[in-house]
């Protein structure tokens, strides 16, 4: 093994985009969007936290 041929088997890219969110975060080997959920569950992926305080109340999106 050389070094030159070793260094070309990082050209794959991971992500490619997202048909439900847009983002560049659809994993093609599990076949899921970290980002979303797409793949995995029906329901868009979101956390209590993942919302910004206002004045002390939280805003949903």
């Amino acid at each position: 093994m050389t070094t030159a041929s070793m260094g070309l088997h990082n050209r794959k890219q991971p992500h490619v985009m997202c048909r439900r969110c847009g983002k560049e975060s659809y994993l093609k080997r599990k076949h899921y969007c970290s980002h979303c959920g797409y793949g995995k569950t029906a329901k868009i992926k979101a956390y209590s936290w993942n919302n910004k305080t206002v004045n002390g109340k939280r805003k949903d999106n």
